[in-house]
């Protein structure tokens, strides 16, 4: 699946809190329906199977309560892609990233086979479908996370290149997989943003720290020995860069992925290099675009969601552009595109109780003409307004209420702009003040009387938020109804 992750540690943020988000989108030609919704711990199987490779995995038992993105239709897997768990841990996963034919013949992809020719199946590893089922409920800390995932990797292989976010209060960690089986992580610094397009991202790794001590590196049992015999390293200095060594730099990739790198990069650090012209430190096709970053000031939920909703503004391939060269417009993938399936952006919060410090942030289908909004994910269920989704179109439904808010939009959009950034900024404003209020009612309240008032919250939000919905929706049906090409000027009544 194509994607877009920004990680925010927690030296980089407002108000102290980790932060992970990330754009989950469809593939080419189609959509894929999201809800929001808990898992409870008695709904894991004892053996869990991957409908897609067919793999059967064991699963440990002493679950955690979690939330889940699922697909809205059921058939092929669950793909939770998203949550957080009883004891604030959060993940996402996957982003799908890229490899080479050196990594890829070392440690093949761990391929479902079907019976065929007299021959039995063959399961294949693990995938998207089935990460963070088999992960999330188990873990009690984001390093705790890696290590759970990487143990599986090892065991059972996987069949797709992917990176996998892990989070609690005070540490983000980032995993890559590598080939069928190996791995290796590495701890977002605190004072840092990282940000992914579907590109294998991290650009130095130290494996004696990972070998040793493990404070910031963590990888598979044997990746020295694998890098070493298949001679990955392409290092003149012996400084390994995992990007050159285990990534691509196809032509592809200077049009689908470095281009997301650099304007987000380019955004967040606009004084720091020179991102424009003949004379730039760097530009939309540079190879070797920093991984992380310390930002030029602290990073906010809302400069997340600008950053995952935009489309290359203030540049010349901006597609909504009514300036610069045509030529250009839309010439690098946008990272707010028409199959975004949903954005989760998930916040730690160091300076609240325990049982309110994750707050989900949640924006359903193309974020160009989104809005977010924040729920308590310490709850037994989530507003029927996200959970609802169906693959039947229905107003009730926040999913997909957004799709038609986004195609209304798009094809109205110099009119219905204006619509949609008071939509977004109405949202915002009214769900964090929402959120404010009901931080310290929660604090102050009884034991017995907060998981209610969690509940409470988050449908109070959800109602508000489904009001400014129906009536953005009102508002760019109109636009687009006033633009059809049937329309007259005179007035027949």
């Amino acid at each position: 699946m194509a994607c877009t992750t920004i990680l925010v540690g927690k030296k980089a943020s407002y108000d102290g809190s980790t932060m992970i988000a990330r754009n989950d989108d469809s593939g080419s030609g189609h959509f894929t329906a999201k809800k929001f919704v808990v898992v409870q711990p008695e709904e894991h199987p004892a053996v869990y199977k991957s409908v897609i490779s067919h793999v059967e995995v064991p699963l440990p038992g002493n679950a955690l309560r979690m939330t889940a993105m699922p697909n809205a239709v059921e058939g092929k897997g669950i793909w939770a892609a998203s949550g957080v768990n009883a004891a604030n841990v959060g993940m996402t996963a996957t982003e799908t990233i890229t490899s080479n034919p050196r990594v890829l013949g070392a440690d093949p992809l761990v391929v479902y086979q079907p019976a065929g020719d007299g021959q039995p199946e063959v399961p294949g590893g693990i995938g998207e479908e089935d990460i963070v089922y088999l992960v999330l409920p188990y873990i009690h800390s984001a390093r705790e996370g890696v290590l759970r995932l990487g143990k599986l990797l090892e065991t059972y292989g996987t069949y797709e290149m992917n990176g996998i976010a892990f989070q609690d209060v005070d540490e983000i960690w980032w995993l890559e997989t590598i080939g069928g089986h190996h791995w290796m992580a590495r701890r977002v610094p605190d004072d840092s943003y990282v940000v992914m397009p579907n590109q294998l991202g991290i650009d130095a790794f130290d494996l004696d720290d990972a070998f040793g001590a493990q404070e910031n590196h963590l990888c598979s049992a044997d990746l020295r020995e694998f890098i070493r015999d298949n001679h990955l390293d392409l290092s003149l200095d012996g400084r390994l860069n995992p990007r050159d060594a285990f990534g691509s730099h196809d032509d592809a990739d200077h049009v689908y992925n470095t281009p997301r790198a650099w304007f987000m990069l380019r955004h967040l650090n606009p004084n720091t290099w020179v991102w424009d012209g003949p004379a730039a430190d760097y530009g939309p096709r540079s190879d070797d675009l920093p991984w992380c970053m310390v930002p030029e000031r602290k990073l906010t939920p809302e400069d997340v969601k600008y950053l995952l909703s935009s489309h290359y503004q203030g540049t010349p391939f901006d597609p909504y552009a009514s300036y610069g060269d045509k030529s250009m417009k839309g010439a690098y993938r946008s990272i707010g595109i028409n199959r975004n399936d949903f954005m989760a952006l998930i916040q730690m919060r160091p300076d609240v109780p325990e049982d309110i410090r994750a707050v989900e942030w949640i924006a359903y289908a193309s974020n160009a003409f989104n809005t977010m909004v924040p729920f308590y994910a310490n709850v037994e269920r989530t507003p029927a307004y996200l959970a609802c989704t169906t693959g039947e179109v229905s107003t009730d439904s926040f999913y997909w209420v957004s799709r038609m808010i986004a195609a209304m939009a798009d094809a109205s959009y110099a009119k219905s702009l204006i619509h949609v950034e008071r939509y977004e900024e109405g949202v915002l404003s009214a769900s964090r003040a929402l959120l404010n209020q009901y931080d310290k009612n929660i604090a102050s309240a009884e034991e017995s009387q907060r998981a209610a008032l969690r509940e409470e919250a988050n449908t109070a939000i959800a109602a508000e938020l489904k009001k400014r919905a129906s009536d953005t929706l009102d508002k760019v049906l109109f636009e687009l109804s006033s633009g059809m090409k049937n329309a007259y000027a005179r007035s027949d009544a």
